[in-house]
């Protein structure tokens, strides 16, 4: 029988997925304008290969010490403060993992700068043959560093935030990231030697703006940080219990990631920012969609397990995985489909000629392969953290390093940089079935017969839609080298064609999560109804 106290919480997730993945699709919509800016004014070169290599330093960096590790350990120990005692002692606690925080990070920063010619040594080896090209990234990484500081406290201010159930704020502020860049490449653009150091004194813009955007959240609140630098609280001694093995696993996942840069630098040039702009398209769908539903699950499985509310964990997985799948499954149709239309339309002007628009649909195909995969390790990795372990995410980590090394070592050469991007794919499947594995043995079976059923008819929506596109493709064949407005005309028709055949065969095929999705829709026009009915 169904738990109307289950649908109340699945119906918050969704809500908040739903405010997280309208304000990233702001951000990314932003991000896909601003890289437009960038390839246009400097297309796919050494120096833009600097540029991505240094900003790639500090940005594995937010994620190593952001999100990757410090978000997910802390919201799981600051909820339960919230739940089981007083709002001031979760407030001090989250006093002093600001200050404590700050101190760390001044402090990487710094070394950063210092040993930035060692960094961007070991990151990208190839740039050593060309003593210029290596000179200008570890300049832009030494102006870049000190993001790190800034985005690092946002996502210690998001893991707040997000604890109280807001998530407007944090999810709103990469945004202020791309406004500064987007600036700094229009208007500094002839204001430096090198034309690209304008986009490195962007990133530290926006870095500084970010944080400055979540002041007023935190006020509303009643969080307005003071010095507090107590290493013995016992919530500090929690977190950094969960946060040293996040920090290994994130870096094993940053290390993927480095990974990838090493070995494309090896390659011919352009093979960094050929990867880096199939990346940034993979980028749009996780962060509206995987991100956004990972972020707002990761609360709600925290209330769940510091209650000890084992069912309501295993019904809120099975919602969270199967809103992921309905919604990246399509997406990742749609992504290899149309891989060289979608490049060519947002990227193919300017500097980036055709061939760098083929090169890089290329390696959007390929990553395109494992959006499922690396869609679904978000909510595997917020249920682990929700059960404040975070040692099997690094595990699990260490054991995807290996295949993707090996994968990469194997496919590179015959494939180029579409064999590193194509051994990242393999690795977020392997990730994800050690994880769906282990989480089996630790809570018991998680998967109902529903989350089978509507798998079922999310594949059949695909492949609806996947015939659509084809019908579009047969009566207006794709050709590259025609004009701009044609080929806008063919994404746009392709992907709204192939967006329809999706829905309304997922309408009838009674899907679930179609339903929900239109009662949701409902509500927010009329103001009543209950999307988890």
């Amino acid at each position: 029988m169904d738990d109307p106290t289950e649908k109340s919480e699945n119906a918050k997730v969704a809500k908040a997925a739903g405010i997280v993945g309208a304000a990233t699709m702001v951000s990314r919509v932003l991000g896909v304008i601003r890289d437009m800016v960038i390839a246009a004014f400097f297309g796919a070169s050494w120096t833009t290969d600097a540029f991505w290599v240094a900003f790639r330093i500090p940005n594995m960096l937010r994620r190593l010490l952001g999100e990757g590790s410090l978000t997910v350990s802390f919201v799981p120990v600051f909820t339960e403060y919230l739940q089981k005692k007083t709002k001031p002692e979760a407030l001090e606690l989250a006093d002093n993992a600001f200050t404590i925080l700050s101190v760390i990070l001044a402090a990487v920063s710094a070394l950063g700068i210092a040993l930035s010619p060692v960094i961007v040594g070991l990151i990208a080896p190839g740039f050593m043959a060309n003593p210029e090209q290596y000179e200008l990234a570890v300049f832009l990484n030494r102006l870049m560093f000190p993001y790190i500081f800034f985005i690092a406290l946002v996502a210690l201010c998001m893991g707040i935030l997000n604890s109280f159930r807001h998530f407007t704020s944090p999810a709103l502020s990469p945004v202020m990231l791309n406004i500064a860049m987007i600036t700094a490449a229009l208007v500094l653009h002839d204001a430096f030697d090198q034309p690209i150091t304008a986009l490195a004194a962007g990133v530290l813009a926006g870095g500084v703006l970010q944080l400055a955007m979540q002041r007023p959240a935190l006020k509303k609140f009643g969080v307005s940080f003071h010095f507090r630098f107590n290493l013995n609280h016992p919530g500090i001694r929690q977190i950094g219990a969960l946060m040293l093995p996040a920090i290994v696993g994130a870096g094993v996942g940053t290390i993927n990631v480095f990974v990838g840069t090493v070995l494309a630098s090896l390659l011919p040039g352009g093979s960094v920012t050929y990867l880096f702009y199939a990346d940034r398209i993979m980028e749009f769908p996780l962060g509206i969609f995987a991100i956004a539903i990972g972020t707002a699950a990761l609360p709600s499985f925290s209330a769940h397990a510091a209650a000890g509310k084992t069912e309501e964990l295993k019904s809120g997985i099975s919602f969270s995985l199967r809103l992921m799948l309905f919604l990246t499954i399509p997406s990742m149709v749609a992504l290899m489909a149309l891989h060289l239309p979608i490049i060519s339309v947002l990227f193919q002007r300017g500097a980036f000629d055709a061939q760098a628009a083929v090169y890089t649909g290329q390696a959007l195909f390929c990553y395109a392969l494992g959006l499922w995969a690396y869609s679904v390790l978000r909510v595997f990795v917020s249920a682990f953290y929700s059960l404040k372990d975070s040692k099997w995410p690094l595990k699990a980590g260490i054991i995807t390093l290996v295949v993707n090394v090996v994968f990469s070592l194997t496919l590179m050469y015959p494939l180029r940089h579409n064999g590193i991007a194509l051994a990242g794919s393999i690795s977020a499947a392997v990730n994800v079935g050690v994880l769906a594995f282990v989480l089996r043995n630790k809570i018991g079976p998680y998967l109902d017969r529903a989350f089978y059923t509507s798998v079922f008819k999310i594949a059949a929506s695909s492949a609806a839609m996947l015939a659509a596109i084809g019908l579009v493709e047969y009566g207006m064949p794709w050709n590259t080298s025609s004009g701009f407005r044609e080929r806008l005309i063919y994404l746009v028709f392709a992907v709204g064609t192939g967006a329809v055949a999706y829905f309304v065969c997922a309408y009838l095929l009674k899907s679930p999560e179609m339903s929900a999705f239109l009662k949701m829709v409902q509500k927010r026009l009329t103001g009543s109804g209950d999307p988890t009915r």
